[in-house]
């Protein structure tokens, strides 16, 4: 588990605009703080990712996402909380107000609460959710391994907190909210 000094250096640096990589259920994640635009400007030019193709949120509980989503029923909670925590990632009606490059100008988000303690410890220091993509450069496999998180991007490029990545063998499964359609 992740010291208070690693907790308090990445929550710092995510602060600062900073992005991280963080071991998560099935690959290396890295994030940033969801609500500030230069730092997500910064990891869609390292991942050499379009805009246009949104993000995906996780949080340490139903809490820290909620925020996000515009939830109208009480089956549609209880569909997502159902799965949560664990590696199981949402596409749900976003809250009006989540900015585009988060959404990648969908009425929708893709939203996990995580069921890995680094993940979710970060999220707790941090105080709500962070972006969490996987870390290579679009087209390259995702590091699994901080050695493989090493070989994609540099220290000056991210804060690498290191740790194993779960059980789940790769990057999670995605569902649609509303039908329940699998789309990964």
């Amino acid at each position: 588990m992740l010291s208070a000094f690693q907790l308090a250096l990445a929550e710092r640096h995510l602060r600062r605009g900073g992005i991280i990589a963080y071991p998560t259920e099935g690959v290396f994640g890295l994030g940033c703080d969801p609500l500030s635009h230069a730092a997500i400007e910064r990891l869609l030019a390292l991942k050499g990712r379009s805009a246009g193709k949104g993000f995906i949120l996780i949080a340490a509980d139903f809490a820290q996402i909620e925020p996000y989503l515009r939830l109208e029923t009480a089956e549609l909670r209880a569909r997502l909380a159902a799965t949560w925590p664990g590696p199981v990632t949402w596409v749900a009606p976003a809250a009006e107000w989540v900015p585009n490059w988060l959404s990648g100008g969908r009425k929708t988000i893709a939203v996990r609460v995580t069921a890995h303690p680094v993940a979710a410890a970060l999220c707790r220091q941090f105080g709500g959710s962070l972006v969490s993509t996987s870390a290579n450069r679009t087209g390259k496999r995702p590091a699994r391994t901080p050695l493989a998180v090493r070989k994609h991007f540099s220290r000056d490029e991210v804060l690498l907190i290191s740790g194993r990545v779960g059980g789940s063998g790769g990057p999670t499964a995605i569902y649609e909210a509303l039908s329940g359609k699998r789309l990964r």
